[in-house]
């Protein structure tokens, strides 16, 4: 039975290569959209990985190499071969850290810069205060924040919140149509020229981003819209 996963993970560190130290998923029912997104499965698994963790890493997960002893590599991890859509908050890197499977990535990080434009912080912690009404209840959540399972737990909720400002829409299809366009960005996110409109970009610096290599492929889709190749 085809299945929605939100996943998230932890990992050795932020700066590639980086390995799994956790992983965890919470499945959802891949068929029309609910309010609630009732759960249909779980999982979550510790994993010892090739390289030592980062003291960065371990400061936000507090995981340490000791707690990972007697777990299996993060090689043996393996998503359900009937996964149609992965949900995660900055899905690219935890899709990343599992291998780039070829399933569609719905991101809640997109979707939420795109339904509340503004400089309030988006990051997962920051939409649970920004959301909840109750802030001492956001607190209490967040206190086992980064913990794989409970970041998917946080997910759920936010994803809870982008659906109530999206009422339209009732499939997976069309809430993954819905976040590649959020994706596309309409400013430069990076660069001498960060903040600056995609539009209003040099000609010829377009044209430089274009002919690189490992360009993020959503800042390209925006650089053609607006600067098509003659």
């Amino acid at each position: 039975m085809a299945q929605v996963l939100i996943i998230d993970t932890e990992t050795t560190g932020f700066i590639e290569p980086v390995e799994a130290v956790e992983v965890a998923w919470a499945q959802l029912d891949a068929g029309l959209i609910t309010s609630d997104l009732d759960l249909a499965g779980k999982f979550q698994q510790r994993y010892k990985p090739d390289q030592p963790i980062s003291f960065g890493a371990m400061a936000t997960h507090h995981i340490t190499d000791a707690d990972l002893a007697d777990c299996p590599p993060p090689t043996d991890f393996a998503l359900p071969e009937d996964t149609t859509f992965l949900v995660g908050h900055n899905i690219d890197f935890d899709w990343n850290v599992i291998g780039k499977p070829d399933v569609p990535r719905i991101c809640t990080l997109a979707l939420s810069r795109r339904l509340w434009p503004d400089e309030m912080g988006h990051s997962l912690g920051a939409m649970m205060y920004r959301l909840l009404e109750d802030k001492e209840e956001a607190r209490d959540l967040l206190k086992n924040a980064h913990s794989a399972y409970q970041d998917v737990l946080l997910t759920r909720i936010l994803l809870q919140h982008i659906l109530k400002k999206m009422p339209k829409v009732r499939t997976w299809e069309r809430l993954w149509e819905a976040s590649e366009r959020a994706r596309i960005p309409v400013t430069m996110p990076f660069g001498k020229h960060k903040g600056i409109a995609i539009a209003d970009l040099p000609a010829d610096y377009c044209d430089w981003l274009l002919k690189q290599t490992d360009m993020d492929p959503y800042v390209l889709v925006a650089i053609r819209q607006h600067r098509p190749l003659a």
